[in-house]
C-alpha cells in the first residue's frame, strides 16, 4: 500500500515537471536593441537637427569666447607687453575664463535636460511600439540586448521596431 502510494507521488511529480519544461519549450523571447532603435528613429534624427540648430547661435558665442580666450593667452606669452597692460590683459583672461565656464555649464544643462525630455518621451513611444509587435508576434518576452550574452540574429526585433514607431510617430 505503501510502495502504490509512493508510486502515484511520484509520477504526479514527474508529471508536474515534464508539463513545466513543455510549457518553458514554448516560450516565444524576442531580442531588441532599444537605444539603437531609439536613436535611429526618425523622430530623434530630426530632434537633433533640432536641437543643433537651437543651440547654435549659443555654441557659436562660446566658440567666439573660447578664440578670445586663445588669443589673450597668446599675447601673455609673446612677451612683449609692459607689467601694467600685461595685469590688464590677465584680468581681462580671468573674467572671460569665468565667462566661458558659465556659458559652457548653462548651454551644457539646457542641452542635457532637453536631450532628457526628447529621448524619455521616445523611450516611452518605443515601449508601446514594442509592446504591439510583441502581442501582434505572439512574443512571451522582450528583452534588451545589453542584457543578453547570446541570441539567434533572427530573434532580434530592432530593425522591425523602428520601422514601426516611423509610422506610428511620423516626423513632421
Amino acid at each position: 500500500m505503501f510502495s502504490s502510494f509512493m508510486a502515484r507521488a511520484l509520477m504526479i511529480v514527474c508529471a508536474g515537471v515534464l508539463s513545466a519544461g513543455a510549457a518553458a519549450a514554448q516560450v516565444k523571447v524576442a531580442i531588441i536593441n532599444v537605444q539603437r532603435a531609439i536613436i535611429e528613429t526618425a523622430e530623434i534624427k530630426k530632434a537633433q537637427g533640432d536641437l543643433e540648430a537651437k543651440f547654435k547661435p549659443r555654441t557659436s558665442e562660446l566658440e567666439k569666447l573660447q578664440k578670445e580666450l586663445q588669443d589673450i593667452q597668446a599675447q601673455l606669452q609673446s612677451g612683449k607687453l609692459n607689467p601694467q597692460a600685461e595685469q590688464e590683459l590677465t584680468a581681462r583672461g580671468q573674467r572671460r575664463q569665468r565667462e566661458y565656464q558659465r556659458v559652457g555649464e548653462d548651454l551644457q544643462t539646457e542641452v542635457d535636460r532637453e536631450r532628457n525630455e526628447i529621448l524619455q518621451k521616445a523611450g516611452q513611444r518605443m515601449s508601446e511600439v514594442v509592446k504591439k509587435i510583441a502581442e501582434e508576434r505572439g512574443f512571451d518576452m522582450v528583452v534588451d540586448v545589453t542584457n543578453t550574452v547570446y541570441f539567434k540574429p533572427a530573434m532580434e526585433i530592432t530593425a522591425d521596431a523602428i520601422k514601426a514607431f516611423d509610422a506610428a510617430y511620423p516626423v513632421k
